[in-house]
């Protein structure tokens, strides 16, 4: 795992709704899947009940490549809470993956805090507690 947080023991794990649980399931297998409406054909991320374009209730779990670019970024020095203490500094962004949805996570890596916007990154899949696997990024060169 190319995961320089592991050695500090496992973050939370995600709280899992109806709508994610498909999506935690495929991530728990080191897969990364969205859903891809079956009336207009976009890719939606994050997982729910309707497309967000034409409000159909129709969907189709689908994998995508894991690959993408950053859109935007923050760098955290203050964590919310003592297990991402420990962590700090760390980054999150927004990622627009390849297949057009984007998406929240953290980016990961030796030179996670040098990421740029524009930068190209991929997923790889962060332990956390209860052996959860929460999909997060590194840099392409990685």
């Amino acid at each position: 795992m190319e995961n320089s947080r592991r050695d500090l023991g496992p973050l939370p794990g995600p709280d899992i709704n109806a709508d994610a649980r498909t999506y935690w399931a495929a991530a728990a297998e080191e897969r990364l899947v969205v859903q891809c409406c079956d009336e207009c054909g976009i890719y939606r991320f994050y997982p729910r009940p309707l497309c967000p374009d034409c409000a159909s209730d129709q969907a189709t779990w689908t994998e995508v490549s894991g690959q993408g670019s950053v859109h935007t970024f923050t760098i955290v020095h203050r964590a919310p809470n003592k297990e991402f203490q420990a962590i700090t500094p760390y980054v999150i962004a927004l990622i627009d993956l390849d297949e057009g949805p984007r998406m929240m996570a953290n980016i990961l890596g030796n030179d996670a805090i040098e990421v740029a916007i524009g930068d190209r990154v991929r997923v790889i899949f962060e332990e956390r507690d209860g052996g959860a696997r929460v999909p997060q990024f590194v840099r392409a060169g990685d």
